[in-house]
């Protein structure tokens, strides 16, 4: 061999050894696997399921157990990687976490990330967290898989940054009772699909008890109903702030069927009394909500 290309020689050999070194601390390496879910998805869907409602107030969901039971699903299909963690994506008022919340992030192995919730309890940042974290761990190589239940097509360009780094991520959907709950794009873009049953949710959800209220209760005053819509109006804007009041204002005199749907329940429980079919009451109630608003504003 030329004396000349000598050094060089010995560089190439040396980079090779140091490759195959390398190449074997990582194959000894465990893969690594994260769930993330979509909570408002997750409510949603197996509320429909297990109880015919999407409607939160109306099950409860044994947070704990379910969670447990998806890593545990996770581990049968993963079967040679780790767990990082769960990561539970929900939506709050200013962010600020509900005690059920709170409870779900104490949790060994969870993480709860929130999105806001505006006016119409609709989430608002959460698809742009998820796509935040899946980017940034898939990255960083901190995950070769992502288990992801969700349904919504803002996830698409989510999946595509975790992809774009070489994850692998794995919808996890949840059954429907009639037509499907996941947008076709987003089933379009994952690595594998799996939908979890109705048996997977039954133990985990359930309908709460109606609490019915005496059919024999005095009718309340028209004013008495109105000065109680102004109290759940005060409660309101402390909690939401003068951006939702603002966001609300154009609809006048009509409410978002959500605000309206809380409002009168919040009502029926501080009169103890059933506005159902009363229709001048309900009147009354948000004529008294509207009131308190507008003069705030």
């Amino acid at each position: 061999m030329n004396d000349d290309l000598a050094p060089l020689s010995a560089r190439i050999d040396r980079t090779n050894e140091l490759l195959t070194r390398m190449l074997a601390e990582v194959a000894k390496t465990p893969s690594t696997h994260a769930i993330f879910v979509d909570a408002g998805y997750l409510y949603a869907a197996a509320g429909r399921l297990v109880t015919g409602t999407e409607d939160r107030r109306a099950f409860d969901l044994d947070a704990e157990g379910l969670i447990e039971a998806l890593i545990d699903r996770a581990r049968s299909i993963f079967a040679d990687s780790r767990l990082l963690r769960v990561y539970w994506y929900d939506g709050a008022r200013r962010r600020i976490h509900t005690a059920e919340q709170q409870s779900i992030a104490e949790l060994p192995d969870v993480k709860v990330r929130l999105g806001n919730l505006n006016a119409n309890n609709q989430q608002k940042g959460v698809d742009s967290l998820i796509r935040s974290d899946l980017e940034s761990l898939a990255r960083h190589r901190a995950i070769s898989d992502a288990a992801l239940l969700g349904g919504d097509e803002d996830l698409v360009s989510a999946v595509e940054a975790a992809q774009g780094y070489g994850a692998r991520v794995h919808l996890w959907g949840i059954e429907a009772p009639e037509g499907r709950n996941q947008a076709e794009p987003l089933l379009w873009e994952v690595d594998s699909q799996r939908t979890l049953d109705l048996d997977f949710f039954k133990p985990y959800v359930s309908r709460r008890a109606a609490v019915p209220y005496e059919a024999t209760a005095t009718r309340p005053p028209r004013d008495d109903v109105r000065f109680v819509g102004a109290q759940i109006a005060a409660k309101w804007l402390a909690e939401r702030g003068r951006a939702a009041l603002q966001e609300l204002l154009p609809g006048h005199p009509y409410l978002p069927g959500s605000v309206d749907q809380d409002l009168l329940v919040e009502a029926e429980g501080l009169l103890q009394y059933s506005l159902r079919g009363q229709a001048d009451l309900r009147r009354a109630l948000r004529d008294g909500f509207w009131e308190h608003l507008q003069a705030q504003y």
